[in-house]
């Protein structure tokens, strides 16, 4: 919890931080990288990095989870936390590299504010990023107990198997381990980080959600071709698209994320947008192998049907679940081949479709499409604590903004 005498300073100096906090972040990074170069090589991801979103996404994540301990200082945001630490236990980070980023984020505050930063507010915040970084240490120490590794040993080598082009955009890696050790299983919804060898030595690390379930030797993937919109292509994904090969080797962590699905025997709907697919394709991999006999709904937009990821293997495995059904939006207007229940033009709209009794939802894809469809479930009384949804990117703190 947040001491008394820190809780006041903290509330004093919250806005002028709050203020500042992005170039805070900006310097903290620079300065951190500058001092430890080798955190650039499998740890960070660079492309964030010169986009400006990790440096949004410490910012977010500071600034939310001060906010909530001023608001209870006896409790912390554990969605938050929670979300950070199962993506860091992807990347395999370690406690000892918690103390590297507070003496760099600190001396940003410093650089940043100057005077203001008094040996009192100095202490306070640092309190404050303490109670985030122990807070996130113990997390990762028992994900990492569960799985059986050590932050050392997330990662392990798996070979291409196949590439099977999914949508226009978008490929299916096939891995299959090289090595006799077990699999650790997968929950229905977790992801992987990948490290990738870059043409100048440097491995990049990305995270994809799994999009089958496990059969003991293989795991699927999807990645989407990221282009830039004015700035470079993404160089992780562009390089999988048009260099990996089958045969190639790629470092692969155990699985992690914590929006997973529950068996609890509702009926669930799936909610989607554009690669958003990825984890409900999963998700709904595992019911298929699992036998199961529960109601799904899967509801997913896109630009049309060619731009459909994993189409095919959605529809093959939702005609083997008594029950199911499928509805598409595509902003173009089109129609589709596939046999669907419903395909309607423009964006996804809820209002005219019956949804099921007491379901679970689970909603993937952009911000802001998640946004709008979590209210419009919220206005049809659907409650809150039903509806989960996945984040991809660095902004895990905008999940808990509402």
């Amino acid at each position: 919890m947040l001491s008394e005498r820190a809780r006041p300073i903290v509330a004093a100096t919250l806005p002028v931080v709050g203020d500042h906090i992005e170039e805070i972040a900006r310097r903290f990074y620079t300065h951190m990288f500058a001092e430890h170069p080798e955190l650039q090589d499998g740890v960070f991801n660079r492309g964030n990095q010169a986009e400006g979103t990790q440096s949004r996404a410490l910012a977010g994540s500071v600034a939310v989870f001060a906010t909530a301990l001023l608001k209870d200082p006896q409790k912390l945001p554990e969605r938050l936390l929670t979300r950070i630490a199962h993506k860091h236990a992807s990347l395999g980070i370690r406690p000892d590299q918690y103390r590297i980023v507070r003496d760099n984020l600190m001396w940003a505050i410093g650089d940043m504010l100057g005077d203001a930063v008094t040996a009192e507010v100095a202490a306070a915040w640092d309190e404050v990023y303490w109670l985030m970084a122990y807070a996130l240490i113990n997390q990762e120490r028992g994900l990492y107990s569960a799985r059986g590794v050590t932050a050392e040993r997330v990662w392990r080598q798996w070979r291409v198997a196949e590439k099977v082009q999914e949508a226009d955009d978008v490929v299916q890696f096939v891995m299959r381990r090289v090595d006799d050790r077990p699999v650790k299983t997968s929950l229905p919804g977790q992801y992987v980080s990948v490290q990738v060898p870059m043409p100048d030595g440097v491995r990049q690390p990305r995270q994809y959600s799994l999009t089958r379930a496990d059969d003991g030797e293989h795991r699927y993937f999807a990645v989407k071709r990221v282009h830039g919109g004015g700035r470079p292509d993404g160089e992780v994904s562009t390089l999988l698209h048009d260099r990996i090969q089958v045969g190639d080797e790629l470092a692969m962590s155990v699985p992690y994320g914590d929006v997973v699905l529950d068996d609890g025997g509702r009926p669930v709907v799936f909610v989607s947008a554009g690669i958003g697919v990825a984890p409900m394709a999963g998700m709904i991999s595992h019911l298929v192998a699992a036998g199961s006999h529960l109601r799904v709904m899967s509801l997913h937009a896109d630009v049309n049907e060619r731009a459909f990821p994993l189409r095919r293997q959605l529809v093959d495995d939702l005609a083997r679940l008594p029950g199911s059904s499928l509805h598409a939006w595509y902003e173009d207007g089109s129609g589709s081949e596939l046999p669907v229940d419903g395909v309607n033009p423009g964006m996804m709209d809820l209002s005219t479709l019956e949804l099921p009794e007491d379901a679970l939802y689970y909603l993937c894809g952009p911000i802001a499409f998640m946004r709008a469809i979590r209210n419009t479930l919220i206005e049809r009384d659907v409650p809150v604590r039903d509806i989960q949804y996945e984040v991809f990117g660095p902004d895990l703190w905008q999940a808990d903004i509402d």
